[in-house]
């Protein structure tokens, strides 16, 4: 019995490319990214806190609803492309070759 994955013969691996790149550089975007994007929030509160602005205390909550809904689309956008980066990745794999399967009914030539 051969091997559980058998290689396809004469298959040339596709070397790596941006995907590997951008795979490791996700952590990294993902992290300055948010904190990037609380700057906003951060600084409607310390506008109130020195007295900067003259706005009602109900505005650092509007700006924090919208620093929530952007860093969930960061997220989200940083996810897709971290699962396109893998398909990648995967897709420039070996290629495998799969046990022959005797069918039945085929027609006999």
């Amino acid at each position: 019995m051969a091997g559980l994955f058998n290689k396809l013969p004469g298959f040339q691996q596709t070397p790596a490319g941006a995907e590997r790149v951008t795979l490791r550089r996700l952590p990294r975007i993902a992290w300055v990214g948010t904190l990037l994007l609380l700057l906003p929030s951060l600084l409607s509160r310390l506008a109130i806190w020195f007295e900067f602005s003259s706005e009602g205390p109900g505005m650092p909550g509007m700006v924090d609803i919208y620093v929530i809904s952007l860093i969930i689309l960061h997220w989200t956008v940083l996810l897709t492309v971290g699962i396109y980066a893998f398909i990648v990745l995967a897709m420039k794999g070996p290629a495998y070759v799969a046990d022959p399967y005797p069918m039945n009914d085929a027609d006999q030539i």
